[in-house]
């Protein structure tokens, strides 16, 4: 596996993809798991979309008769990408936790 760094926009919009999903539910999805502090503009998120539709990291899926609205999910290459990157981001917070512990030992007061 490929050793990729996501940016906050396309790793949000890979876990919101765990399900499928449409566009504007994806910004509000985005929206309620970084609490507000991450959303996603219409630009970014469709410019967001087509990469991860040409990296076949996520699908749309056939397109409902009546709808206008779009659903796409995540591939099985999409989802080994986003389990490397929580891993990646898990060893991350291990590795500063560590840090900050032995440093709060060595400059108590």
């Amino acid at each position: 596996m490929q050793n990729v760094v996501l940016t906050e926009a396309i790793y949000y919009t890979l876990l919101s993809l765990t399900m499928p999903m449409h566009g504007y539910g994806i910004m509000q999805n985005v929206k309620e798991l970084s609490k507000g502090r991450v959303r996603l503009a219409a630009g970014t998120l469709y410019g967001v979309i087509n990469n991860l539709l040409d990296k076949n990291w996520i699908e749309a899926l056939p397109e409902e008769e009546q709808s206008r609205k779009k659903e796409y999910r995540i591939t099985d290459l999409g989802k080994e990408i986003l389990v490397a990157e929580i891993e990646r981001l898990h060893e991350l917070w291990k590795n500063g936790e560590n840090f900050w512990r032995a440093y709060n030992e060595n400059h108590s007061i």
